[in-house]
């Protein structure tokens, strides 16, 4: 070797050494690996070829033949079927550092993109429907045939995501390998492994391929597509995409997780949880230094006691957008300093945590106030089961898929196709929640019926006892489509976070002039009647929230406060009297939400916060105290 091409090679672990570990890609091959990659060498067709299968009727096959093809899916599409098998005259040696091999991908895309590039790129809906064994003659893409293949394509879905840029570009990406790629089948005793590689110096993606034991000619190539998974249940729901199975035979009831589970994410998060203090007392007339690196607060508040300062050492009040993660250090040294954040609130604003918390307050489904969620990543089982229930019962199978962690509705999708959620888990960790099917929708006279969402901000002042305000005023957020449920790709319809997709509308309808539009539309529901509903919903949110100690609740420090946005939406459902009821149901808690609108429309906003929260006093401000 070189010295050039030794230091190429460094340069080339630097950049992907850790990506190839975590792949478990032999070091062996690393070296060809890069070669092949710089110079774009294609030479997996010197050692392998696509054969097409006949079907064999099983009365035809033994017993162990049978046994045998059940450890390996069907080719994922429909028909014809095909295999891909080892055709060097040499066979194949796992120790040859060359048996490593690049494939292509016939489609990178993002899922909210991919209904447009089906109809507009051209070729593109042609190679997916031939590669997924879809009918399609035409030369202009029709919806059939667009829809057959984004029902298909999560037969054939591979995901990776990047690891640095924005919340945006984060997003997963989700590819179909080519045609040699979609090919190989599975095994529960695989061949070969693959591996997605993004390759740093063209910013292109691929897929590696690379042989686990020799083979010799004729033998067949196959991966695992459950890959990493052990336990016998999760790769049987795994893999349910490609094998179908019976109905899951599960209890589909979720109880709550165990005291582990929480003393485990308190551990994720690097939280220190603080010692017991006294309750501080302050003078009647204290002025306090606040510390803050939000800009809508030290824009907008102007009591006058409070004045800022820079260092961060002399003040009385922390308001910070970051998380505070040492508050052991902060109640052992500074008790008496105020901060707007409470330990272990991350149980209300992180959606997995936010649908186990939840379960304290309801019965097998949860609260009535909360959609009934799932965990993909702990409680796969319990959802197929819960879903195929359903699917038998004919009931509504409409479910949307959430992130734990991010919010503007990034990376969330609406479908009732099984195989689309439960490949979903392989993205990034989230929760899957019952869609609301029977909203109340509200008159656009510009557009129709359309979904909206109410976006509250609550002040919660203490947990021991518990002081949980609402700030007078709520927001409002409407779709630009008519609802109905269908063409559940399409944001404008399903979705009502406009202010931040460029190019759309976003109406602004302000709570004072939505109240009597609202009873105009639904006179036998009075708001102050659906309010006091939301109220309650809130109240029973944060009892249960608080009722048990930190880390299995949030930590009664007497030196934190927080303000909180709860958005919700209103569904029809029925009491237990058989009346027709508005019921709420909150989709998420938010930390430390956006303010501008506040700010812009009632510049007392941050006024009456501070002085709700730090001085405990309500008068003359626009809150009502909940609990």
């Amino acid at each position: 070797m070189s010295v050039e091409s030794g230091e190429d090679l460094s340069a080339f672990v630097a950049l992907h050494g850790a990506a190839l570990r975590a792949s478990r890609v032999p070091e062996c091959y690393w070296e060809s690996l890069h070669r092949k990659l710089r110079g774009e060498v294609f030479d997996a067709g010197d050692y392998f070829g696509i054969m097409q299968v006949e079907e064999v009727d099983e009365e035809e096959e033994g017993d162990e033949e049978m046994e045998e093809e059940l450890k390996k899916k069907p080719n994922p599409g429909s028909a014809p079927c095909f295999k891909v098998i080892v055709t060097n005259e040499n066979g194949l040696q796992a120790s040859n550092p060359n048996s490593i091999f690049l494939i292509d991908h016939a489609w990178t895309y993002r899922i909210e993109h991919a209904r447009q590039q089906l109809l507009r790129v051209p070729g593109l809906l042609h190679r997916m429907a031939n590669l997924m064994g879809i009918d399609f003659h035409g030369e202009i893409p029709d919806e059939g045939s667009v829809e057959q293949v984004l029902q298909e394509m999560w037969k054939y879905n591979q995901t990776y995501q990047l690891s640095q840029g924005t919340a945006e570009e984060k997003v997963p990406v989700w590819y179909i390998m080519d045609e040699f790629g979609s090919r190989i089948q599975h095994s529960d005793q695989p061949s070969f492994a693959t591996a997605p590689l993004f390759y740093m110096p063209q910013q292109i993606a691929y897929t590696v391929l690379w042989p686990l034991r020799d083979l010799e000619t004729g033998d067949e190539v196959t991966r695992d597509y459950a890959y990493g998974e052990t336990d016998r249940l999760i790769r049987r729901c795994v893999l349910l995409p490609w094998v179908a199975t019976e109905a899951l035979d599960v209890n589909c009831f979720t109880p709550e997780p165990s005291d582990e589970h929480y003393q485990a994410i308190l551990a994720e998060n690097k939280e220190k949880l603080p010692v017991k203090i006294n309750t501080p007392v302050y003078g009647q007339d204290k002025v306090f230094k606040v510390f803050t690196d939000i800009q809508q607060v030290l824009n907008n508040l102007t009591h006058p006691r409070f004045v800022f300062t820079d260092k961060e050492g002399e003040a009385d009040i922390l308001y910070n957008f970051s998380h505070f993660k040492d508050y052991r250090k902060l109640s052992e040294e500074r008790p008496e300093v105020m901060l707007n954040q409470f330990p272990c609130e991350n149980l209300l604003t992180v959606k997995d945590c936010l649908a186990s918390i939840a379960r304290r307050a309801g019965g097998a489904d949860g609260p009535r106030w909360l959609p009934r969620t799932f965990n993909l990543q702990t409680e796969l089982p319990q959802f197929i089961s819960y879903f195929q229930q359903r699917d038998r019962r004919g009931e509504d199978n409409h479910w949307i898929c959430k992130p734990w962690n991010l919010a503007r509705s990034l990376d969330t999708h609406i479908t009732n196709n099984l195989n689309n959620i439960i490949r979903h888990r392989e993205s990034s960790p989230k929760v899957v929640c019952k869609y609301i099917e029977n909203p109340v929708l509200f008159q656009r006279d510009d557009v129709g019926m359309v979904k909206f969402d109410i976006r509250y901000v609550v002040l919660l002042r203490s947990i021991k006892p518990l002081k949980l305000y609402s700030y007078d005023v709520f927001w409002l957020r409407f779709s630009n489509r008519a609802f109905s449920l269908d063409d559940l790709d399409d944001y404008e319809k399903h979705f009502t976070v406009m202010n931040y997709a460029p190019g759309v509308t976003l109406k602004q309808v302000h709570c004072e002039e939505f109240i009597p539009l609202f009873e105009k539309q639904y006179p036998e529901y009075p708001w102050t009647m659906v309010q006091a509903n939301i109220f309650k919903a809130f109240a029973e949110l944060f009892q249960v929230a608080s009722a048990k100690p930190a880390p299995l609740g949030i930590c009664d420090y007497p030196s934190s406060r927080a303000i909180y946005a709860i958005d919700l939406m209103l569904k029809w459902d029925t009491s237990g009297d058989g009346k027709r009821i508005m019921q709420p149901q909150i989709l998420e808690v938010n930390f430390n939400p956006d303010c501008d609108r506040a700010c812009k429309y009632h510049p007392t906003f941050f006024n009456d916060v501070f002085s709700t929260l730090f001085l405990d006093e309500t008068d003359n401000c626009h809150v009502t105290r909940i609990v």
